[in-house]
């Protein structure tokens, strides 16, 4: 690295190491204390190829190519039974059925916003902000901040590039890493020094010293986790792998964490039990299950909720995939989740039951399931609740 690329470098560095930053006061944190890792899944998953609405004669006449067989013990392509009426996409056999068998994970369908643009960006920034959508005041402000600011000694994490929506406008650093590159250091020991004196003294001595250390510390947890849990076998690619980075840090640091994953915006050429959204669920599934082998005992005190911004058309369209929607299913798991069930309120699937006879409507908001569930793992007064989702009606299911 030449002395220009090194500058720039260090520039660059010295604008993301604030969102870096973190205290010595993480490391005391209880390790059973409760863990709440928020997985959003951007572009819109297609719900109803998930959990199979197999009791449905609707939805095999609306689904001539995509639709899920009906259960069949014969037939490893067709739906896992969970009930009379739901099944789960067979490619999830190994990962998330596993967990429903336990009874820690459950699905609520007929989830989601108020938001009816199907717009994928208006949607995410407004679940992401968690205001009311009537009365949102601007996007400045998240709910997993407002969450953090409501729990002292509960340190957040975002797994991403930047820092996301729903952990902006917090009173302090949340810091930021993405898994997806290069963990390792960009500054040798001597550039290190360097950067770290040209901060010495100012309001970001910490933060550039806790920047430079974070991606060498990530590292070797790494391959101390690869080594102790993999026993010489080859880590699984893809989400599996990098939850597995996740649960290193989320066992002993940190307990409230946020991902994003994109690719589920499927308008052509969607699939069933193959194709880009079987691949999708498959390394999602995988991912979540190594999660919690890699968390080991704390499982116990984890809960993990998967959400998307909407679900997709009821009905395929004439590309062979599904177009933007409005009610979805999320995902609850975790080890002492009230799970192996389909929660929430719940309608029949058909044709006069879809809203605008397009897709499924949103019948359990997304606060009120969200406050729920945090409510449950934190014991948020009333008061708590209304500071992270404003004007909600916090709906305990039971979940956890």
């Amino acid at each position: 690295m030449n002395r220009r690329e090194f500058l720039l470098a260090a520039a660059s560095a010295a604008a993301v190491l604030p969102a870096l930053s973190f205290s010595g006061k993480l490391f005391a944190t209880p390790a059973n204390a409760p863990r709440f890792l928020l997985v959003f899944l951007r572009g819109g998953y297609d719900c109803n190829n998930l959990l199979v609405p197999h009791g449905s004669d609707f939805y095999y006449a609306s689904r001539p190519t995509l639709a899920i067989a009906r259960p069949d013990p014969g037939n490893p392509d067709s739906a896992i039974a969970l009930d009379a009426n739901w099944g789960l996409n067979p490619v999830l056999r190994d990962s998330i059925y596993p967990l429903w068998q336990r009874k820690q994970i459950a699905f609520v369908p007929f989830a989601g916003t108020d938001d009816l643009s199907r717009s994928h960006f208006e949607t995410q920034d407004n679940i992401e902000s968690g205001e009311p959508t009537a009365n949102r005041g601007g996007f400045r402000s998240g709910f997993l901040a407002r969450l953090a600011g409501a729990l002292p000694g509960t340190p957040p994490i975002a797994f991403t590039k930047s820092l996301p929506l729903s952990f902006q406008g917090a009173t302090t650093d949340i810091p930021n890493i993405s898994l997806k590159g290069d963990t390792k250091s960009h500054f040798d020991a001597r550039q290190s020094a360097i950067l770290s004196q040209m901060y010495q003294g100012t309001s970001l001595a910490a933060a550039t010293a806790d920047g430079l250390a974070l991606p060498n510390t990530v590292s070797q947890d790494l391959r101390d986790e690869m080594v102790h849990a993999s026993r010489g076998a080859p880590s699984a690619k893809g989400f599996a792998s990098e939850t597995q980075r996740i649960a290193t840090l989320m066992r002993d640091r940190y307990r409230l964490g946020f991902i994003d994953i994109g690719g589920w915006d499927t308008h052509v050429n969607q699939g069933s039990v193959t194709g880009g959204l079987a691949n999708n669920l498959r390394n999602l599934g995988g991912g979540l299950a190594a999660y919690a082998d890699a968390l080991g005992d704390e499982w116990n005190n984890t809960v993990v909720v998967v959400i998307s911004e909407f679900g997709r058309t009821f009905r395929e369209n004439g590309d062979k995939g599904t177009d933007h929607g409005h009610g979805t299913v999320h995902w609850v798991l975790g080890g002492k989740v009230n799970g192996g069930r389909i929660a929430g309120e719940q309608i029949v699937v058909n044709q006069q039951n879809l809203l605008q006879d397009r897709d499924y409507p949103a019948l359990n908001n997304y606060r009120d399931v969200l406050g729920g569930v945090l409510g449950r793992v934190w014991g948020l007064s009333g008061s708590q609740l209304q500071s992270v989702f404003p004007a909600s009606k916090p709906k305990d299911l039971q979940l956890v």
